[in-house]
């Protein structure tokens, strides 16, 4: 009995510290810096119009049909905890499903290639060149503008059954109001968040061994960024798109950690040519 109690302890401690450290790394701003970069590089924003114009369009379709369909069940099962209230925990819960199906539809068929190479052009675009070069081809055309060419790494499969799964058994906490929505993105946030730094790891040559301890050490930062981009993720309709922008911002921290730097380099960014298919 002890023992367990002093086993229930150290975890609950673990989940405190690790839930501190997340508010306080200042990482859940990355997604945010990733919308403005984005919006503020027209180069970059006019090579993945396109395929964020594709995930909004199968995200409004999923979304509509999961409230004709699921919507009325779920308020019903939500008025069991939140009475009044249980319209919000519902929608909630109808969002973080759709969000399911629409990131497998869209990273199955639009996003799953271009990601690593929006990842790629953001850190060409910070001064990475040689970061990049390990696993891409980098050219210079004859006006000096940085080109992206084929890729010379094995492509990263972003597909994870456990993350899958995870988040479907998590979703129910949404009919919590406030704090179980709050326990939804920080648990789903956790796993998630070293997702996006796959590439970075990928270039870097990291092991396995040593992927982990960097994200051990790490945890609370993973932590907010990953929460934060769910959460940006469960806005109806354009949530999937929101997935290219937390790209960019995974870049952008990944260009931090590489500098050692407390902001962004805007001083000597040079223009990249992102053509993506």
């Amino acid at each position: 009995m002890e023992a367990t109690k002093r086993t229930t302890a150290t975890y609950l401690s673990e989940i405190l510290k690790t839930t501190s450290d997340a508010f306080t790394s200042g990482t859940w701003m990355y997604p945010v810096y990733g919308i403005v970069y984005l919006g503020s590089h027209p180069s970059l924003y006019s090579s993945v119009a396109p395929i964020a114009g594709k995930c909004v369009l199968v995200s409004l379709g999923i979304t509509a049909g999961m409230f004709v369909f699921t919507y009325i069940p779920q308020l019903a099962f939500c008025a069991l905890f939140s009475g009044p209230l249980a319209f919000i925990p519902a929608a909630v819960m109808v969002l973080g499903e759709a969000y399911v199906l629409s990131s497998l539809v869209t990273k199955m068929f639009f996003l799953g290639p271009a990601q690593d190479k929006i990842f790629d052009a953001v850190l060409l675009q910070q001064g990475n060149e040689a970061l990049v070069a390990r696993g891409r081809e980098v050219k210079t055309n004859p006006s000096g503008m940085k080109t992206l060419g084929k890729t010379i790494t094995k492509p990263l499969d972003r597909f994870s059954r456990d993350g899958i799964i995870r988040y479907l058994l998590s979703i129910p906490l949404n009919s919590i109001p406030v704090v179980g929505t709050l326990l939804f993105l920080l648990l789903n946030g956790r796993k998630s968040g070293p997702g996006y730094h796959s590439r970075y790891f990928q270039l870097k040559g990291f092991s396995n061994e040593s992927r982990s301890n960097f994200i051990e050490s790490k945890r609370g930062a993973y932590t907010a960024f990953g929460a934060a981009s769910l959460a940006l993720q469960l806005v109806p309709f354009v949530g999937t798109a929101f997935s290219i922008t937390s790209t960019v911002g995974a870049a952008l921290w990944a260009h931090e950690l590489e500098k050692g730097k407390g902001r962004l380099n805007t001083a000597h960014e040079t223009d990249v040519d992102v053509k993506i298919d």
